[in-house]
């Protein structure tokens, strides 16, 4: 599967999450791998070709979102980019300048600060749909200049999405702006999107504070996939497909939590668009978009959410969607006690972060409790070292260290245990508390 990724900044100044998605930025990039002649002469067209798109974009933000791309082959770590670095470490082949990335940095669909510039990051292959080219090239150019229009790029899981009524409201609420995009008659679309909104309203009362906290991740990457949704170049009945198509493909993912703004925006913003087509310009960072919507459509919302949700629950497959969650819930809750006994109650290994850059992919991402979250696949430079996981590990709710389950062999500086491999650095060892039997890394004093 191709892999699509997107940047969350946390608001401690000591780490950066390029957190690998492979399912968002555009369904057509993500749900298979295209082959692609690598060759320098095809990528000189493909930066044409992002260059035009962006340039008839231009009115979408009044701006040409046209910068610094890096393609990136995840194979050999070659690069391949449209303009110099300021660190000389490119070199220019048939008009395209090529070098080699370092081991130390994460490899993601993104934008980076390297070779003294903001570059968005994009792995390679490219999607052979020119759609889904242009809608995640986009999508990474806007992170890199998304600051400048005034969007920050900090945001949280929103947990609340794996409980089961998170999920359940959460699927309701895409199974009502679903019949409003398919639908051509405004009085019909009009009473789908109240629906939507009834059902999003619901949930965040549901769970306080979680508005706050989906509204972060809706203006960080649900705006970057809308201009890139916006500046594809889709026709009508191909914006709608590609909605509809993104939206079947999302409800199979595990995990709801770091993802589901790759839908709701798109998909808001494609009605709102039908109006108004620069609806966006009148969003800030500070925009509550759950409320600005409630307002750009003009919906009343009635007084009682719960039970206006409960009377429309069954025109969205609501039996079913609920059925669902039931049994997936019972699941979770064996998948939720397994980890506590791997990363808390057993012996096991933690590493605290230093200077932390981490790389994950969210589709199985699962909250313990109030113990951090267990991310599946992981890939974490530090101080001191690298770290490379595949069969999960377990990250402290302030993102201070990670857990990892019990040490397996030694070779060197190389460790490994069930499922990872940490490449360690020199000036550092593991340590064995005999109190509770665990290990930590600490840092060699000489």
């Amino acid at each position: 599967m191709n892999k699509v990724t997107v940047e969350a900044y946390l608001k401690k100044n000591y780490c950066i999450i390029l957190i690998l998605i492979f399912c968002y930025g555009s369904v057509t990039t993500v749900y298979g791998q295209y082959k692609q002649d690598k060759q320098a002469e095809n990528f000189s067209a493909y930066f044409q070709e992002i260059k035009e798109a962006t340039k008839r974009g231009y009115n979408i933000w009044n701006r040409d979102l046209y910068g610094n791309i890096l393609l990136v082959d995840v194979e050999n770590r070659k690069v391949y980019a449209n303009t110099p670095d300021s660190a000389h470490i490119l070199v220019i082949s048939k008009g395209v300048y090529e070098g080699q990335l370092q081991d130390n940095i994460n490899i993601a669909n993104t934008s980076i600060h390297w070779g003294g510039k903001t570059w968005a990051m994009i792995m390679l292959p490219l999607p052979e749909d020119k759609y889904g080219k242009v809608n995640l090239s986009v999508h990474e150019l806007f992170h890199t200049v998304q600051a400048s229009l005034g969007f920050s790029q900090n945001n949280k899981e929103s947990n609340h999405l794996e409980q089961k009524d998170g999920r359940i409201y959460l699927r309701l609420e895409l199974e009502a702006l679903k019949k409003a995009v398919l639908s051509k008659i405004p009085k019909d679309q009009k009473k789908y999107i109240k629906d939507a909104l009834v059902f999003r309203k619901y949930r965040h009362a549901i769970f306080p504070g979680s508005d706050e906290i989906e509204n972060q991740l809706e203006l960080n990457e649900g705006i970057a996939e809308y201009t890139g949704f916006a500046m594809s170049g889709r026709n009508g009945e191909q914006a709608r497909q590609h909605l509809v198509n993104s939206l079947e493909t999302f409800i199979k993912n595990p995990t709801y939590v770091r993802s589901f703004a790759y839908i709701t925006i798109p998909m808001y913003g494609y009605l709102a668009g039908l109006g108004d087509k620069k609806w966006n310009l009148e969003i800030s960072g500070k925009t509550d978009l759950t409320n600005f919507f409630v307002e750009k459509f003009k919906i009343a919302l009635p007084a009682d959410l719960k039970i206006a949700a409960g009377k429309i629950v069954k025109a969205y497959d609501g039996t079913s969607i609920i059925e669902q969650e039931e049994i997936r819930d019972k699941k979770i809750k064996i998948k939720i006690a397994e980890y506590k006994a791997e990363f808390i109650e057993k012996p096991h290994f933690e590493i605290v972060f230093e200077k932390m850059n981490i790389s994950f992919d969210p589709r199985n991402i699962l909250a313990v409790e109030d113990k951090g979250t267990v991310y599946p696949n992981l890939r974490i430079t530090d101080h001191w070292g690298i770290l490379e996981v595949s069969k999960g590990a377990l990250i402290a709710p302030d993102w201070s260290k990670v857990s990892l389950s019990a040490l397996g062999k030694t070779d060197g500086q190389t460790i490994e245990g069930d499922g990872w491999i940490l490449k360690l650095n020199d000036n550092y060892r593991i340590d064995k508390n005999e109190k509770n039997g665990n290990y930590i890394l600490v840092k060699k004093v000489y």
